[in-house]
């Protein structure tokens, strides 16, 4: 499944209203990376870009132009031209004829024009919008467009009186997905479910981090995807930091080890972290802890509805891993007492969850007029709360340390309530321990 030019369309459309007359919104895509000398990464198209074109090359940018009514507007498109040498080596082009047959750009130019051509569209324009900090080499280049334009006030034309941020309308418009999106991100999750599920059937103990690691890689490149963030695989303490990347450690029978990897599927990610035993079999203490993180996230995800503000979901889960470790003996004192001063971030750190889309923490506010703001339907957030026993926390009995647990799935808030996309990946203790002993048998 892939999203239509009809789909990318209809956003303009939505843009442009939101601008209001005289208006033009620039943006571009991302730069290519390098990773070092003759080497980039494989390049990836900035997400509000690819939102509002479709367009996956580099050297691009988007722009589009409101005259006296909103409903009468210009998108024009930036990009490389044709190359033949240059396609032999790094890959065909759209070039100027396909940004207009294939992506229905009104105008298209040459990348190099860019600064011909922007200023006889920025004049006589009352707002301008532009991502405003996004990157120093692109603001640079909007001052100096501005500053040429403000050279033909003699002449009667000027630049745009309003500068203005476009994140705060496209970010808006990617915050709430529509069913083609969250057709999307079922998709996603998935395959980032089928991966999570190998990785428990194959692990073994002596294993390393990273050969666990290419159990996922296996299953994403299986489906053309490739990891939407730096894969987390850590066995036994490593799963007590947070952003554990390294792995490069055996995995030790009778320790965790936590997961947090998913991949990406036409521009939308997944996010899904498990937590299971190398051999199979969690002890008695990996099972405690356990039990109050699964039951603070099946909390957490029924507060994803309608209505609730966005931090409720988190609120929850602190409530019940609170009285959870004061059931354990890990946490002393009032209840209320251990929330209101956040003893519990001796064991709880992070928050409970994120917006996610287009990028794994996708944008959009999470506060309005400085109150959380209510969930709505269309909006696709993280609920992820987990504990972590340091190693060397001393405060705590031996037994205890060490122990590194996270539990997350991808929720959308729908008229129906809460819809868990991640849920193909098992997350049950005796669930859990069936499919890995059945994996061995």
């Amino acid at each position: 499944m892939k999203l239509t030019q009809a789909d990318f369309e209809l956003r303009r459309d939505r843009l442009a209203q939101q601008m209001g007359p005289n208006s033009i919104a620039i943006i571009e895509t991302s730069p290519v990376a390098y990773r070092n000398r003759d080497a980039d990464y494989k390049f990836r198209a900035d997400s509000s870009f690819f939102y509002l074109t479709g367009f996956a090359e580099p050297e691009a940018v988007a722009v589009i132009e409101t005259t006296d009514t909103v409903d009468d507007y210009t998108y024009s498109l930036f990009c490389r031209e044709r190359n033949r040498e240059m396609e032999i080596w790094n890959g065909y082009r759209a070039g100027i004829d396909g940004a207009i047959e294939d992506f229905e750009a009104d105008e298209a130019y040459a990348i190099d024009l860019l600064d011909e051509e922007i200023l006889e569209k920025l004049l006589n324009k009352e707002r301008l919008y532009y991502r405003i900090g996004h990157r120093a080499e692109f603001d640079a280049k909007i001052s100096q467009w501005i500053k040429q334009a403000d050279a033909q006030q003699r002449r009667g034309n000027g630049s745009p009186s309003q500068v203005l941020q476009l994140d705060r309308i496209v970010d808006e418009m990617r915050l709430i997905k529509s069913d083609q999106e969250i057709e999307l991100m079922q998709i996603a999750s998935n395959i980032s479910a089928a991966a999570h599920t190998r990785a428990m059937q194959q692990v073994r103990p002596d294993m390393m981090e990273y050969a666990l690691e290419a159990e996922l890689n296996y299953v994403f490149g299986q489906h053309g995807c490739v990891p939407s963030y730096n894969s987390i695989v850590g066995g036994g303490e490593n799963a007590c930091i947070l952003h554990y990347v390294e792995n490069n450690k055996p995995l030790n029978s009778g320790d965790l080890v936590l997961i947090d990897a998913a991949c990406e599927y036409e521009f939308y990610a997944s996010d899904i972290t498990r937590t299971f035993p190398v051999n199979g079999k969690f002890s008695p203490e990996q099972k405690a802890l356990y039990e109050i993180v699964l039951a603070a996230q099946y909390a957490a995800i029924d507060a994803v509805r309608i209505g609730n503000a966005y931090r409720e979901p988190h609120e929850v889960a602190v409530r019940i891993l609170t009285q959870g470790l004061i059931d354990l003996g890990l946490l002393k004192g009032d209840l209320n007492e251990l929330i209101e001063t956040e003893a519990f971030r001796q064991f709880y750190m992070h928050g409970t969850g994120h917006w996610l889309g287009m990028d794994v923490h996708d944008v959009g506010s999470y506060k309005a007029d400085g109150e959380w703001r209510a969930y709505e339907d269309g909006m696709v957030v993280t609920v992820e709360p987990g504990l972590y026993i340091a190693p060397d926390d001393e405060s705590v009995d031996p037994k205890w340390r060490g122990i590194g647990i996270r539990i997350e799935d991808d929720v959308v808030a729908t008229q129906q309530g809460p819809l868990v996309l991640t849920k193909d990946v098992v997350k049950e203790i005796a669930d859990i321990e069936q499919l890995m002993a059945q994996a061995k048998s």
